[in-house]
């Protein structure tokens, strides 16, 4: 049996990892009392005693635990910013292709994708990888996301009983082109440029849908080229292509709230085509990911322990 610490598991990704992992039978979580857990003695001994340690944690505390393992079998899975573009690190998406799933199956050190990333790249990365689109290409991303990616302090601001008027409309963050995201959104495609980002949090608890709109004259083929790639790469249980995901004429951005899966589609025309995926901020966003990076580090099946 393998030993796993969540060293933040009071937050609302570690919660959520929690909650996937309490009734496996080849786990044993190891707990800290809340004053254990603020003491970095004890999480010490806790990171370097066990099998898989999840950092669910702001950057520089993040730096910190890494610091504090010295353990070299320990497998740390980082669900923070901290490490997502150093080369050192696995970067845990292993659906892109076998390249990125082999280095996860051989790191001891893996960085869970942030959410809008996580849809940019599932996005944009297998179109550079197949030559339809340039990496030269410059990009524009929109994402909507429910108020639980802000976490606890977040959450606690929508589900006030005197929320303010305002919470109750979309609203449009990061305006001034800076969000935390925006480095592996570029570093791990591979686009020579950021793209132009415009992520709104809205009045629903989880879900995200993210969509990259694109003209004719950026691609090499035509839409349906680019859903012959998707179709290739993502046919597994966690990742999927699907050919259409309206409701309607309508795309939820909640629809999948609750799961850890994530499905991609393309919409438009062959003028003006959409790029869309669909998942939970909370699930293949953060800590459905983790979970699955967990799996193939321990030779289980990738899904194990996942709501799908």
């Amino acid at each position: 049996m393998k030993t796993v610490f969540i060293d933040g598991k009071a937050g609302t990704t570690g919660l959520r990892i929690y909650e996937r992992l309490e009734s496996r039978d080849d786990i044993k979580i190891i707990t800290l009392s809340d004053e254990e857990r603020k003491d970095i003695k004890h999480r010490k001994e806790a990171l370097n005693s066990c099998d898989i340690a999840f950092l669910c944690l702001p950057d520089d505390a993040a730096r910190e635990a890494v610091s504090l393992t010295e353990n070299l079998n320990t497998v740390i899975i980082d669900t923070s910013t901290a490490h997502r573009v150093n080369p050192d690190w696995a970067y845990g998406f292993p659906e892109l292709d076998r390249g990125f799933y082999e280095k996860i199956i051989n790191s001891k050190r893996i960085a869970v994708p942030g959410c809008h990333a996580a849809g940019f790249v599932a996005l944009v990365y297998p179109l550079i990888k197949s030559g339809i689109l340039s990496a030269d290409s410059k990009l524009f991303c929109h994402s909507i996301t429910g108020y639980s990616g802000g976490g606890k302090k977040m959450i606690a601001e929508y589900e006030n009983d005197e929320v303010p008027e305002n919470y109750s409309s979309p609203r449009q963050y990061s305006i001034g082109q800076n969000h935390k995201h925006l480095k592996e959104m570029k570093g791990i495609t591979g686009l020579a440029d950021y793209p132009v980002f415009c992520p709104v949090v809205s009045n629903f608890y989880s879900g995200m849908e993210l969509t990259v709109p694109l003209f004719a004259d950026q691609i090499k083929g035509r839409a349906e080229d680019i859903k012959k790639v998707y179709s290739q790469v993502y046919n597994g249980e966690t990742v999927t292509f699907s050919e259409s995901l309206d409701e309607g004429g309508f795309i939820p951005a909640n629809g999948l709230k609750g799961y850890d899966g994530m499905k991609i589609t393309v919409s438009g025309n062959d003028e003006r085509i959409l790029l869309i995926a669909l998942f939970d901020n909370l699930g293949k966003g953060a800590s459905g990911t983790a979970v699955e990076c967990m799996n193939l580090c321990l030779g289980e099946k990738i899904t194990k322990g996942l709501n799908l």
